[in-house]
Parts: C-alpha cells; sequence; structure tokens
C-alpha cells in the first residue's frame, strides 16, 4: 500500500493538494456568505465577527485583538460603533475592576443568532449528508484544528 502522507521532505500529493485547494474555496465562499448575511444587519465582516465572539463571553479588548489578529485600536473602533447600536455594552471585568470587557446586549445576541441563521452556503450541502458522513467530516474539521 502507498502512504499518500507527505514527509517533510515531500511535496504534497495531488489528492493533498487538492484537499487543500477545495478547503480555500469553502472558506472562500464561507466568508463571501458572512460578508453578505452581516451587510443584511448593516453590519461589516468585522464588527459580525466581533458580536459572535461575545456571545460567547465577554472579553477585554487585547483578547478580542488577539483573537480577531488585529491591533486593539481597531477592536475599541469596532466596539465603539457597536456600542452605539446598542449591540455590545463595556463593562468592568469581574476578576479585575480595573479592566472593562465587552459583551453582547441582548440585541446584540438576537442579531449574531439572526446572523447564523442567515448563512447558506453550506447549510443544503450539509443537510445532503447523512448523519454519519456529517460526524466524519466534524471529526475531520477538528483533527485538522489540532
Amino acid at each position: 500500500m502507498v502512504s499518500t502522507t507527505p514527509t517533510p521532505d515531500s511535496r504534497p500529493d495531488a489528492l493533498t493538494l487538492e484537499v487543500v485547494e477545495l478547503i480555500g474555496e469553502v472558506v472562500a465562499r464561507f466568508h463571501e456568505d458572512y460578508e453578505e448575511a452581516a451587510a443584511e444587519h448593516s453590519l461589516t465582516g468585522a464588527q459580525a465577527r466581533l458580536l459572535s465572539l461575545l456571545c460567547l463571553e465577554a472579553l477585554p479588548m487585547r483578547r478580542l485583538a488577539q483573537r480577531l489578529k488585529c491591533e486593539p485600536s481597531n477592536v475599541t473602533g469596532i466596539v465603539d460603533r457597536l456600542e452605539a447600536r446598542g449591540l455590545v455594552e463595556r463593562q468592568p471585568d469581574p476578576a479585575d475592576r480595573r479592566v472593562k470587557v465587552a459583551a453582547a446586549t441582548p440585541e446584540g445576541r438576537a442579531v449574531a443568532r439572526s446572523l447564523r441563521e442567515a448563512l447558506r452556503f453550506a447549510r443544503e450541502p450539509l443537510a445532503g449528508l447523512s448523519e454519519g458522513e456529517r460526524v466524519a467530516l466534524r471529526d475531520a474539521l477538528r483533527g485538522m484544528l489540532g
């Protein structure tokens, strides 16, 4: 049996290259769909991503910047705009009162939920897979993320 797993010294095989290309296409189409869904709520993609993160937990600006892979000053501006719309609020950090965290408001959580529900790109193709196939896909993606 021939191994299709690339070694550190070899070039990736054709199957690996095809999978990488397909992942890139899926990511691009997901981002396109996400940007369209965000625009329907008069949000930028960055605002929508930040709001989605804050629905999981309240975070200080520095951690938000790390998660979004951008400068803290950019995060401050995004939070300011979302706060002006009533989607996010700043609160004292329960663990350190000197630090402020950003948190999604109930309206912000509703907008984020609506955003998730508006994502159409993968819904139909995933619905066409059996539960076993979806589980295998989920497990493979988790494995890639490590």
